[in-house]
């Protein structure tokens, strides 16, 4: 298994792992690397055959996700997700800040083609996406946010965030050309966002977990520096 995909947890019926940025979570191409034929091969190593994608990380992103090891773990995941009951905080830069330091995003989405679209309530098949933010700290024009998605739309993070003004930096789909310009002279290639920290129930113990991760990106690091 490659080195950088890090399990943080794992049992008989759950694996806990954070994807490197680059690192597609599935790929439709046979010879594609991607984070599930990892895990496949780990686990087939150890004669554990089963592994369950409950939901996924866009590939520039870095971050948690859980596995299934199980049917049974399986179901009680997608139940749970389907729910809300998982709850994922992510980590983003971009580099304008809000008129507020603290919000609510809130909006209708439709997936068209390979991205997501901000449209109007009374689109066809357009589904309701909020999500919560907050400033931590701004460093050379740059602004970190803590984010919360309430709903789990396609790209909704990236998505929204651009829509109202604060385009992550590395996001070649969703940000103008000026911050995509200025993303790759300050040479960050993947999309400034990690799933940093997931909190779910055990299917098979009831018990509350809570997973953290620090991002291995440059950009987040950058933060920590004095």
């Amino acid at each position: 298994m490659r080195a950088d995909i890090n399990i943080i947890y794992e049992d008989s019926d759950i694996l806990v792992c954070r994807k490197p940025a680059g690192l597609a979570t599935q790929s439709a191409r046979v010879s594609a690397p991607d984070l599930v034929s990892e895990l496949k091969n780990y686990l087939a190593e150890k004669k554990e055959p089963y592994l369950a994608l409950i939901h996924r990380l866009d590939q520039p992103v870095e971050g948690l996700l859980v596995f299934a090891k199980n049917k049974a773990a399986a179901k009680n995941l997608n139940e749970q997700l389907k729910m809300s009951s998982f709850d994922k905080v992510y980590y983003a830069v971009a580099f304008n800040q809000p008129p507020v330091q603290e919000g609510m995003l809130e909006d209708y989405m439709i997936k068209d083609g390979s991205k997501a679209k901000i449209v109007t309530a009374d689109t066809p098949g357009a589904k309701k996406a909020v999500l919560h933010y907050k400033l931590l700290a701004i460093k050379k024009g740059r602004a970190l946010y803590e984010v919360r998605p309430e709903t789990g739309r396609f790209h909704q993070i990236r998505a929204q965030m651009a829509h109202a003004g604060m385009p992550l930096l590395g996001d070649k789909k969703y940000a103008d050309a000026a911050i995509i310009m200025y993303s790759d002279v300050h040479g960050i290639k993947n999309v400034a966002l990690c799933a940093f920290k997931l909190k779910l129930i055990h299917p098979k113990t009831g018990e509350e977990m809570l997973f953290v991760s620090k991002p291995a990106g440059e950009v987040f690091l950058e933060f920590k520096k004095e």
